[in-house]
């Protein structure tokens, strides 16, 4: 709403998504290499920080340009947290022996971040008629603060300290140290993500994935063609956003449950949200929500499944991989959105968008690996 209600066109707002992910996936996969060798803590700090000065940056210039800039920052954050974050918490619970918590623990953190953002969603429209996008921008840059120094409070194990050098061998500076270190979780984690079958296949699975996160930057949009007003369109994106939250809270439990119950529930996904953009009204929500809800438990397990796959040092990395392609095809998404748009409405364009994901839903038994332990298990009943 804010692009739009200065001026901008769907093909312009569309731009500004394709230099967000363009700016993420550009920084994806060297920002996951650096999770695997610095402090991970430290940068989901860092992320935070300069998702506020993005937003910053969009209520002080509020141009085209100054929305590019913030775009830029926010994507420069998106990279630095996306795989950081699931790295740091799958090594910490595996320092404790606890891995086998993950799938719950990371669907519980989704869903409190969803809940943040509902109540973000509903403060809107109130923060909206007090202060205009001013104040829901100066709010906006606060949350980061807050995120920074929550990420400052995570517990980290030390870092396994590598095998020191015969004291007459020549010492190699901190630097070229420093660089090898890098290059080498890069070039670990880069061939693990595509050599390993089944780590390949569960970092497409993830990507796709990822992708059709898409559709909630054009939820607004949807919402304003179907007769929506500026003040009601938060609440009808505070439901897809709920239902999100829910979803992700019953990815623990759901974890153990076998592929094809994942296919059937991503299928009733692309078949949910088509049917409530066609419907041309808001009520149409409704059914989306459902949809979205559903979509993000299948993430939510396909991403705890991938990190449960992984076996190199290099899962930060391995991460970001899957976080790139997942980037590239958002991009495309975009950019399918801004070319589109000069022909079709926003109704024509989500409902088109939920045929790649009917079409993922059918290679998600081959795709998606096997819940952890769940071979030794069978083995050890028979």
């Amino acid at each position: 709403m804010l692009f739009t209600d200065h001026g901008l066109s769907p093909a312009q707002i569309s731009i500004l998504f394709v230099i967000w992910s363009t700016t993420a996936f550009v920084l994806e996969v060297p920002s996951g290499a650096w999770a695997d060798t610095y402090s991970r803590r430290k940068l989901l700090v860092l992320g935070a920080l300069l998702s506020g000065l993005g937003y910053a940056a969009w209520i002080t210039v509020p141009s085209f340009a100054g929305f590019a800039i913030g775009f830029v920052l926010w994507g420069t954050s998106s990279a630095l947290i996306s795989g950081t974050f699931e790295a740091f918490v799958y090594d910490e619970l595996a320092a404790r022996d606890c891995t086998d918590k993950y799938a719950g623990l990371l669907g519980r953190a989704r869903s409190a971040g969803l809940v943040a953002n509902l109540a973000a969603t509903a403060l809107a429209a109130p923060l909206f008629d007090l202060g205009g996008y001013i104040l829901a921008g100066v709010v906006s840059v606060l949350s980061c603060l807050v995120q920074a120094a929550v990420a400052l409070t995570l517990p980290e194990a030390p870092p396994v300290e590598p095998a020191q050098p015969e004291e007459d061998e020549p010492q190699p500076t901190s630097t070229r140290v420093a660089l090898a270190e890098y290059w080498s979780m890069l070039r670990a984690g880069v061939t693990e993500a595509l050599t390993s079958r089944p780590v390949r296949r569960a970092v497409a699975l993830v990507a796709l994935l990822g992708g059709f996160l898409a559709f909630d930057e054009y939820f607004p949009l949807l919402a304003r063609d179907a007769g929506a007003s500026t003040t009601w369109v938060p609440l009808l994106i505070a439901g897809t956003v709920a239902a999100q939250a829910i979803g992700g809270a019953l990815a623990g439990p759901a974890y153990r449950l076998p592929a094809a119950s994942f296919a059937v529930g991503l299928g009733a996904t692309a078949g949910l949200i088509a049917w409530g953009a066609l419907s041309g009204t808001a009520w149409g929500f409704a059914p989306i929500a459902i949809g979205y809800g559903v979509m993000q438990l299948v993430i939510v397990v396909a991403e705890a499944r991938l990190q449960d796959s992984i076996t190199g040092p290099a899962r930060a990395t391995v991460t970001s991989v899957s976080g790139f392609f997942a980037e590239v095809f958002a991009v495309a998404v975009y950019a399918g959105f801004a070319l589109g748009s000069l022909w079709f409405s926003m109704s024509i364009l989500v409902a088109a968008l939920t045929i790649p994901v009917l079409l993922t839903a059918l290679v998600v038994p081959f795709a998606l690996p096997p819940a952890k332990n769940s071979v030794s298990t069978e083995v050890s009943e028979a």
